[in-house]
């Protein structure tokens, strides 16, 4: 039997005890009043979702990969992060995946049941091809989901590195994991209701994970996302808009170099900063392992480039 009141999440709610009974506007302002105390939860755990992105990083870095595992709506968030990376980062879809209970139908129709079977983890991650040089995060609300208990066990056996997100007290998987990331929400307004307190917080700590990850690995100059995939016209007028925020150019000159860059934007900004060829700015981006920061110190180390000019007109 699951002893329920030792899962925080799914204990009652005093502040929402009679909202069946309040007008519209006061029960959604006590869902809102609510919703205010998840970014705070979060802010307890910097220090672990720090940690989170310097081991994320590094096992990236090595050729490994990045999976979240969970079921139900922990599952969902995690695919919902790992698909916004290729048209974001420029990531091949391999990079970072995300895994549910019960597989894809689970993503559109719940197949509630999934989440109790710990077998059905190890074997989506063995049919995903998952290795001791990945990374696995299994998201769970409560933290005793066996679905991720079992993904967890399966990657320790093997020797990946493993981070548990959890938004209860007492959570199982945290101490199944190298890294316990665990934003207590408390009880939901909806006592239970884990897609809502608990689900915010686990969108926001995801946020934090693949976005600083990213940093990490030089895909963000300034705060600007320099290895955008420009794979629709609003993502084509983005990576302009970003060369032009970077080299301080116009909408032309943009436009002139994304195509001498072939339309990367990290090195069309290269070429606008430095005047460099493509082929010379790809070469300072292997050597300085895609960052664009480096590739620009050592175009200005080097004599026959001069770094800061604009684009030729």
């Amino acid at each position: 039997m699951i002893d329920l009141t030792k899962i925080s999440t799914e204990q009652r709610n005093p502040e929402s005890m009679h909202i069946d009974t309040l007008s519209t506007l006061d029960m959604l302002t006590v869902i809102n009043q609510n919703d205010q105390t998840v970014p705070l939860a979060v802010a307890k755990v910097l220090p672990a979702i720090a940690a989170a992105v310097d081991l994320i990083t590094g096992r990236l870095q090595s050729g490994g990969r990045l999976f979240y595992l969970g079921a139900g709506t922990s599952g969902r968030l995690g695919i919902l992060d790992a698909v916004e990376c290729p048209p974001t980062y420029s990531t091949e879809p391999e990079l970072v995946q995300g895994l549910i209970a019960g597989g894809s139908p689970a993503v559109f129709r719940a197949q509630e049941g999934a989440e109790d079977k710990p077998e059905l983890a190890a074997a989506d991650l063995q049919q995903a091809g998952f290795t001791r040089r990945d990374v696995l995060i299994g998201i769970a609300a409560s933290g005793r989901t066996p679905y991720v208990i079992g993904g967890l066990d399966y990657a320790r056996q093997l020797g990946a590195a493993t981070i548990a997100l959890s938004c209860s007290t007492g959570s199982t998987i945290a101490e199944r994991a190298d890294i316990a990331i665990t934003p207590v929400t408390g009880p939901e307004v909806v006592t239970g209701s884990t897609r809502m307190k608990a689900g915010t917080a686990q969108k926001l700590v995801l946020n934090m994970l693949s976005t600083g990850t990213m940093i990490k690995l030089g895909k963000v100059y300034g705060n600007l996302m320099v290895d955008v995939k420009p794979s629709n016209l609003k993502l084509e007028e983005r990576a302009r808009h970003i060369v032009m925020e970077a080299c301080g150019c116009s909408r032309e000159e943009s436009i002139h170099a994304l195509q001498a860059a072939a339309g990367q934007t990290k090195l069309a900004i290269l070429i606008g900063l430095t005047g460099c060829t493509a082929g010379t700015g790809r070469q300072l981006l292997e050597q300085s392992d895609d960052l664009l920061r480096t590739a620009l110190r050592k175009a200005q180390a080097d004599s026959t480039v001069q770094p800061e000019t604009t684009i030729n007109r």
